[in-house]
């Protein structure tokens, strides 16, 4: 056989070794087996050729990927974090983008109201909480509620409440997404009034480096976690050319792939908040870092690098086969 024909015949199923490795070992056997007969069949009829270099490498790669020592579970959970979880962001980064426009439309829709109505407040977080939020203002520490309770205690019991609450948001995505859409739009409508509180008495900006210590955190992966409801339910009710079935599967491994992901920030955005937040009136300028730091954190690596990353990946799926066969 004429190594072009050769080429041109296996073309297709070299590519997809490359660009998506198979997954379940059965699958991995088996075209690591047809691999390494291409990879016989080159060296003897094509033994300086770029195609048998090609292969050779390949083959090499994906013996590694089958037999090589791995250093687990350190090293699996540095590739999930480096690279995994910034690609499942970037592959659903139009349901992310609907995840954040729900939260920002309902925030803003009810600062609005709650400018209008103070009753609005009243029936988010009760009577009390705005009438002892209003006193602290009047005592001229309007955060005053950030400073009471154990650190720790208050740390573990936020750190379960937004765990379990992100939770929910991802489960309930079965149904359509559509209580996954009312939670989301209830938690912005919240974190609005609650807003609107302090800026009505003119802590406005205050609000931002105070309640943003923990809260930027937080609440990017509230979003994070209603994207992923939103990818569960939209798995299932629109698989495009896939069995439903498939599709489904899909949508959930991405989704809970995002939940895992996210765990940390929850876990880090509660510890902030249960020991740092309180310290907005004595060392302000450590708030404000870890406020700052937090946001440049999150731009970074939940929109920047996950479009580096993708086209990075794109570049080298495009360029790979090209340079070497």
């Amino acid at each position: 056989m004429r190594e072009a024909l050769f080429i041109k015949k296996n073309k297709d199923r070299w590519l997809k070794n490359q660009q998506q490795p198979p997954e379940s070992p059965d699958d991995l056997a088996k075209s690591f087996t047809q691999l390494v007969d291409d990879l016989a069949y080159a060296k003897t009829f094509y033994p300086t050729s770029k195609t048998t270099q090609y292969l050779n490498k390949q083959a090499s790669d994906m013996y590694l990927s089958i037999y090589q020592n791995r250093k687990e579970e350190s090293s699996r959970l540095a590739y999930f974090w480096k690279y995994e979880l910034p690609l499942v962001i970037y592959k659903h980064h139009r349901t992310v983008l609907f995840a954040f426009i729900v939260f920002v439309t309902f925030f803003l829709l009810a600062f609005f109201v709650a400018a209008k109505d103070q009753d609005v407040a009243n029936n988010f977080f009760g009577e009390n909480y705005v009438q002892k939020t209003m006193e602290n203002i009047e005592e001229g520490n309007p955060f005053g509620i950030y400073e009471s309770g154990n650190p720790v205690l208050s740390w573990l019991g936020i750190m379960i409440n937004n765990i379990r609450v992100a939770f929910l948001f991802f489960v309930s995505g079965i149904f359509c997404g559509i209580p996954t859409l009312y939670k989301l739009a209830e938690t912005g409508a919240m974190v609005g009034v609650f807003d609107q509180l302090f800026t009505s008495k003119g802590f406005g900006i205050q609000f931002w480096m105070v309640v943003f210590v923990h809260g930027t955190l937080e609440i990017t992966a509230i979003i994070l976690a209603g994207a992923a409801g939103f990818i569960l339910g939209k798995s299932f009710l629109f698989p495009g050319t896939r069995k439903r079935i498939e599709a489904f599967r899909e949508g959930a491994k991405d989704g809970v792939k995002i939940m895992i992901g996210i765990l940390p920030a929850f876990i880090i955005a509660a510890f902030f908040e249960g020991l740092f937040t309180r310290l907005y009136n004595n060392a302000s300028w450590f708030t404000t870092f870890i406020t700052t730091a937090s946001v440049l954190f999150v731009i970074w690596y939940f929109i920047i690098y996950p479009v580096q990353l993708a086209r990075r990946s794109k570049r080298a799926a495009e360029g790979g086969i090209a340079s070497d066969v």
